[in-house]
């Protein structure tokens, strides 16, 4: 696909240990630019020229020995993003304002996009959200998984590497004998390894498909509001979609959500799905995902079945009994159980006499009232907390805390 419109390409330092082998896992990002006026069919060619020459990614060779890592260059990164744009506008791609975009990175991963600050990429780090570092590494889901807030083209995308969403051999042919030659490289011990060109990648075209099908997808939905691909997303990019939820709390999406629910439910440890409700944001305060509860609510109406509600309770056990989630303070203990009881607990008073699968002896306050002995946090504290709160205003809590002073040693008290 040739790129008609010209852009401009800026370069900015990366500050990068002069040893590979001994290289960091998070690269600085420079704001020296320098903008550089190059047609964009020369560009692409340099680009692809390098990459071509340098042979699809490697980095374990066949006796296991690890390869050097090569970063790539701010240029290939432009240029993967440039070919990214075309790939959107060609399948009706609404762009977005400044202002719009900004917005919506903000909602989504919670990042801050600055359209006056010297860096033209943002890093968005799969693993820490709250990393701010920039990497110039492709993504191998082990070192490096990550993708770039575009702050020019105002879009998202995962680093690729031209082959991977560029008919190549089509677009460039005349560049096709530079894959005529062998490529040698020397692993970490030394030894010669051969590396494979691109046009001997298994499954190239149907890679640089699925490549091309998650770029649209992915902006399309994120910032164009096209639901037609959510189910694309829960089918193809599941990985992705669970980053989105849980590990940066994107809970408007009931599809998304419901999907990471049905997982937790169906596992040994379903306790773990308060991990989809709470966590701590980059300033280490308490976020709660209320979109989450309220699709696992929506979830079990759907089912009528209370067993897709006890990893609640499980996790209530494990927050207050437990020192597994000490990471949070006892205030933040008490407003997490608050949220749950204020779930579960009006659930269970309003269904466990008529409806199968519930324990008709407990739920989560009227547990922590009969015996509140293997928590640090006694139930007058609990109780005054959330009294002092003024409920944290969810409204069936003063309704659930009085019924939970009901329950005795046989149970609930109706």
């Amino acid at each position: 696909m040739n790129i008609k419109s010209k852009i401009r390409l800026t370069i900015y330092s990366l500050l990068i240990m002069s040893s590979f082998g001994c290289q960091e896992k998070r690269q600085s990002l420079g704001n020296s630019q320098k903008p550089i006026s190059m047609n964009d069919d020369t560009m692409i060619q340099k680009v692809l020229k390098k990459q071509l020459q340098e042979g699809a990614g490697k980095s374990i060779d066949e006796a296991g020995a690890e390869l050097t890592k090569i970063p790539f260059e701010i240029e290939e990164l432009e240029v993967s993003a440039e070919t990214a744009k075309k790939i959107l506008l060609s399948n009706g791609f609404k762009e977005l304002s400044d202002n719009e975009f900004g917005n919506k990175i903000k909602n989504i991963f919670g990042r801050i996009v600055d359209p006056n600050s010297g860096n033209p990429f943002l890093y968005v780090n799969y693993f820490d959200k709250c990393d701010r570092s920039f990497v110039a590494y492709s993504n191998n889901s082990v070192d490096y998984e990550g993708g770039y807030i575009d702050k020019q083209r105002r879009l998202f995308t995962d680093f690729y590497y031209l082959p991977e969403i560029l008919d190549y051999q089509k677009e460039y042919p005349t560049l096709n004998n530079l894959e005529s030659s062998k490529i040698i490289r020397k692993s970490s011990s030394q030894v010669d390894v051969e590396i494979p060109h691109w046009k001997d990648v298994a499954n190239l075209k149907e890679q640089r498909k699925a490549n091309i099908q998650r770029i649209i997808a992915r902006n399309m939905y994120l910032f164009n509001d096209n639901k037609t691909y959510i189910i694309w997303l829960v089918t193809h990019d599941k990985n992705f979609i669970k980053l989105l939820v849980k590990n940066f709390g994107y809970d408007i999406e009931p599809k998304f959500n419901e999907m990471l629910i049905n997982e937790y439910i169906q596992s040994k440890d379903m306790f773990k799905i308060g991990e989809l409700i709470f966590a701590k944001n980059c300033d280490k305060e308490l976020d709660i995902r209320d979109g989450m509860l309220q699709s696992l609510v929506t979830f079990y109406q759907k089912s009528s079945n209370p067993h897709d509600l006890f990893g609640l309770m499980e996790f209530s056990s494990k927050l207050l009994e437990t020192d597994e989630y000490n990471n949070y303070s006892e205030k933040e203990k008490i407003k997490m159980i608050a949220y749950l009881a204020d779930t579960y607990d009006f659930l269970f008073k309003k269904n466990h006499r008529h409806q199968d699968g519930w324990d008709p002896r407990w739920n989560i306050l009227g547990a922590y009232f009969e015996d509140d002995s293997r928590s640090k946090i006694k139930w007058p504290q609990l109780k005054e907390e959330m009294q002092k709160n003024n409920y944290y205003n969810l409204p069936n809590l003063k309704e659930v805390i009085s019924y939970a002073e009901g329950f005795d040693s046989v149970g609930a008290p109706d």
